[in-house]
């Protein structure tokens, strides 16, 4: 099967690449390292020429409310090139809960783009995660300051990138779903707790403090971000991801 993969060399995408050529595929990934610009179209017709499946992994470059004319344009864009292809099945990676809060401006942004997608001329398959392990760090740094790390109670259940190409991977390969799966880590953990993992696993000595006002993910409430008896489990746990990342 030709499988073109738009986002090919980031984090998701250049795993999911690696994981259909091994599977025998004709992936293709796309890109602006590659000449493919999904805001103006350039390169996407040669990107999508006899592509069975597109898999769109891409992120806006801002949270902000700018990232729903971002969504907007680029999935309109891959839709009717797609068409133009004869694409018979279009893939997109989402979050889960994420229209369950409505207060993120990105969250926003990627509602649009589920329903974009649901409303287009090709069947689809929506594959909504959970927040990888890979960004934890990141999203500790927001609300870092002089030694006090504060986050708030959020519960999470992270998955590790590996596990979320794997999925993107199945449901590329098979019948288009023309709904949404849910993949997810093993674990619910509150995003405090999981901050005094990281930074004991790291031997950082900053001290976490617990503020439910703090950072992006103090607009969450209860446990929307995650997920139900039907989703997909990852089989990979955040402390042994941790211990092996930093082993390696």
């Amino acid at each position: 099967m030709k499988i073109t993969v738009i986002g090919g060399t980031g984090l998701i995408g250049s795993q999911l690449v690696a994981t259909l050529q091994k599977a025998g595929h004709d992936v293709v990934p796309a890109s602006l390292s590659s000449g493919v610009d999904l805001l103006t179209g350039a390169g996407l017709d040669e990107a999508l020429a006899g592509a069975h499946t597109v898999v769109n992994v891409t992120n806006s470059p801002t949270f902000d409310d700018q990232s729903l004319a971002f969504f907007r344009t680029t999935v309109s864009s891959l839709l009717r090139a797609g068409e133009r292809a004869g694409v018979r099945h279009q893939v997109a990676l989402s979050i889960v809960g994420v229209d369950q809060v409505p207060e993120l401006d990105y969250y926003r942004a990627k509602v649009l783009q589920e329903d974009l997608l649901r409303e287009g001329p090709t069947p689809y398959s929506i594959v909504r995660a959970t927040q990888f392990f890979e960004f934890m760090d990141a999203v500790m740094s927001w609300t870092a300051v002089d030694g006090v790390v504060r986050l708030p109670a959020t519960p999470l259940q992270p998955i590790a990138s590996a596990d979320v190409a794997d999925a993107l991977a199945d449901v590329a390969t098979a019948a288009p779903l023309n709904g949404t799966l849910d993949v997810a880590g093993p674990d619910v953990l509150a995003l405090d707790e999981i901050g005094r993992i990281t930074l004991a696993a790291h031997g950082d000595n900053r001290r976490v403090v617990t503020d439910d006002q703090a950072g992006m993910f103090a607009a969450v409430r209860g446990d929307v971000l995650t997920t139900g008896p039907d989703a997909r489990r990852a089989a990979t746990h955040y402390r042994d991801w941790l211990s092996a990342t930093l082993a390696g």
